[in-house]
């Protein structure tokens, strides 16, 4: 959206709020939005892809809550970080036996799942040999228990995913391409917080509702809006959530400021004070509107220049659109 758009959207919530406990204004993310319903209305396999802390489980939630398995079960595992003989045990389930501890029959993730959705985040990061009994799950719709031959009919749904880039990681040999193709028949990219500065301010505020019980703040700081506008969120909707919790704390008064933000946030700020050094030109005029709340005379002032001007490049941005 350009600069004139987003002045006309100022002050409203957009359609994901409806979704999953997703908060968004932003253009960009209405398109992942409407992704998501065209996707949860099929039974493909879906590959989430984003930066760490994007939102893909509440994306993968939505894509269950909208879909015809809505009343089955949703069961998300981690993968990053488990041994190949734990994983698998937790995906496809054991018998006894089948290793040392395996005192009774385990039944998987993907038995669990049955009749509903199993969400595997971070597959980038299994071992080729989990890859390959991953494969042939996804090709057989069924699963071999450890310490048995004898498959197991399943039916479920597949959303995976990554932060990693699996094309890269299938040209250097550590993804099966064969996997890959198969995971990736519906995608979805989630884009960073810092390209939907849009979504900045609802997402506190929807986080701020979440957690103020106990606490006295019901509201932002103008000054902690604008701090929070100004930093990159490099851990994304998930470090702008731990954020708010973090204020909270110590908050005694009844709006967020500055000085109650975790630290890091507040030292980018002094290091980069304002909205001038902030991005190009039609960032700082987004952040200027979110912060006015639409109010063009105040957005002006905020970015130092005069009305004329801003209305001036409002028109020449909206030009460049059409």
């Amino acid at each position: 959206a350009d600069a004139a758009e987003v002045a006309e959207a100022a002050g409203r919530e957009g359609e994901l709020a409806a979704l999953a406990g997703l908060v968004s204004r932003s253009s960009v993310m209405r398109g992942v939005l409407e992704r998501v319903r065209a996707v949860a209305a099929v039974d493909s396999t879906v590959l989430l892809t984003g930066e760490t802390g994007t939102g893909k489980d509440l994306v993968a939630h939505a894509i269950h809550d909208l879909g015809s398995r809505r009343g089955g079960p949703f069961v998300a595992v981690n993968c990053a970080g488990l041994t190949d003989s734990l994983l698998s045990s937790q995906l496809f389930g054991h018998r006894r036996g089948a290793f040392t501890g395996a005192t009774r029959d385990h039944s998987g993730f993907f038995e669990t799942a049955n009749g509903g959705t199993v969400f595997l985040d971070e597959i980038g990061d299994i071992s080729p040999a989990v890859q390959t009994s991953l494969l042939r799950v996804l090709e057989e719709r069924e699963v071999i228990p450890l310490g048995t031959s004898t498959p197991r009919p399943i039916d479920v749904r597949v959303v995976v995913a990554t932060h990693r880039d699996l094309q890269e990681e299938v040209n250097a040999g550590r993804f099966r391409a064969d996997l890959f193709y198969r995971v990736q028949v519906a995608r979805i990219a989630l884009p960073p917080l810092r390209e939907r500065p849009a979504d900045i301010v609802p997402l506190a505020r929807s986080f701020l509702r979440q957690r103020q019980a106990g606490s006295a703040a019901r509201g932002l700081d103008p000054r902690a809006v604008e701090v929070l506008l100004t930093y990159p969120w490099p851990g994304n909707v998930r470090e702008l959530k731990s954020a708010i919790e973090y204020a909270l704390i110590g908050c005694a008064g009844p709006a967020l400021g500055v000085d109650d933000l975790p630290p890091e946030i507040v030292q980018h700020a002094r290091r980069n004070p304002g909205l001038r050094g902030v991005g190009g030109e039609e960032r700082r005029i987004l952040q200027a509107l979110e912060l006015a709340q639409g109010c063009r005379a105040e957005a002006a002032r905020m970015l130092g220049i005069s009305r004329s001007t801003l209305y001036r490049r409002l028109r020449r941005r909206s030009g460049q659109a059409r």
